[in-house]
């Protein structure tokens, strides 16, 4: 197979990845609380750059195979959505971009989302997939006078976060997640938070995406014609 087709194959799948990403930044841009995700991209050379840096030894194959780009990570962007009034004494917002509320899943985890729109179960502070707001004390909260200061709050960074779920995140470290006792001056009641995802930069990215898609594909079209047309040449000067 021609070299030059292997990193045009493997820009085409970072391309349908980025698409997926971006796909879904756009499915929930009108989602509480959602934070638009991204990705970035690197060679294969930046892995064995990063293995010799750390005294190990990487197999080199060839430069061309080493150049092919890959994707690296995922990342979260942390910029805070722009706040809404809703008057609803159940909605409640975060002042700070790096505070989230905590909820208790269905499996008995505690999971922390910025969605601050949540609704009155038998009287218990829930989320909008009915699983219970916890306070400082990790307790469900009952719905009675002053219970907007039980809500509890936690301050974690984007970093030592790992999304789970639609709109919800685990912590890698426990000890790097500050736990506040009480929620003063830290959320806003009667308002929620949006998503931060921009609609019309999300729909640029998204062509931008299937553009490159389609330059790939091309281009090793294009690659495998020359390729059909060298072969036939060979073939009909070996008769």
């Amino acid at each position: 197979m021609n070299q030059g087709v292997y990193p045009l194959a493997a820009s085409m799948v970072n391309q349908i990845n980025r698409l997926d990403q971006i796909s879904n930044n756009l499915a929930n841009v009108n989602t509480f609380g959602f934070k638009q995700e991204g990705t970035t991209e690197t060679t294969f050379n930046y892995y064995l750059e990063r293995m010799q840096s750390e005294k190990k030894a990487p197999t080199v194959n060839n430069i061309v195979t080493n150049n092919i780009p890959k994707i690296d990570s995922k990342y979260i962007n942390p910029e805070a959505g722009p706040i809404v009034m809703t008057g609803n004494n159940l909605d409640f917002a975060m002042n700070a971009p790096d505070t989230f509320f905590k909820v208790q899943n269905q499996n008995g985890d505690i999971v922390y989302t910025r969605d601050g729109a949540f609704k009155n179960l038998d009287n218990f502070l829930v989320d909008s997939n009915g699983n219970n707001v916890l306070n400082a004390d990790n307790e469900p909260i009952v719905i009675e006078n002053g219970f907007e200061a039980q809500v509890g709050v936690v301050k974690i960074p984007y970093t030592n976060l790992e999304k789970i779920g639609d709109n919800t995140y685990s912590v890698k470290n426990q000890n790097e997640m500050e736990i506040f006792e009480n929620n003063d001056n830290m959320i806003v009641q009667g308002a929620v938070e949006k998503s931060n995802v921009n609609s019309v930069t999300a729909m640029v990215e998204l062509i931008d995406a299937h553009r490159r898609f389609d330059q790939s594909q091309k281009a090793i079209k294009s690659i495998d014609e020359l390729n059909a047309g060298l072969i036939e040449k060979i073939g009909s000067n070996t008769k």
